[in-house]
């Protein structure tokens, strides 16, 4: 996927802070935490997968979409595949 090697690294990164985050919505709510709090993990881990997303996203464009030297078959490929992500998330 990552299309260079400390591209991928920090992707990398964003999940395990991600799957850090989940782990604590876990937490809180296996001990009961405040509803506030839990609220605000939640929506912190949100704004943490959208940002990932968002990242993602806008690299497959560059990279199969906007790329010059591309063919007209793989740029429509890459655009059906990043509309179809666009797709599936907003369901």
């Amino acid at each position: 996927m990552a299309h260079t090697k400390a591209v991928k690294e920090q992707l990398l990164k964003r999940v395990k802070r991600i799957a850090g985050q989940v782990q604590a919505i876990e937490r809180a709510l296996e001990d009961d935490a405040d509803c506030a709090k839990t609220l605000h993990l939640v929506a912190a881990t949100r704004g943490a997968m959208n940002g990932l997303l968002d990242e993602i996203l806008e690299d497959h464009a560059w990279e199969h979409v906007a790329k010059p030297g591309l063919s007209d078959e793989e740029r429509a490929k890459g655009t059906e595949e990043l509309l179809e992500a666009v797709r599936r998330y907003g369901k």
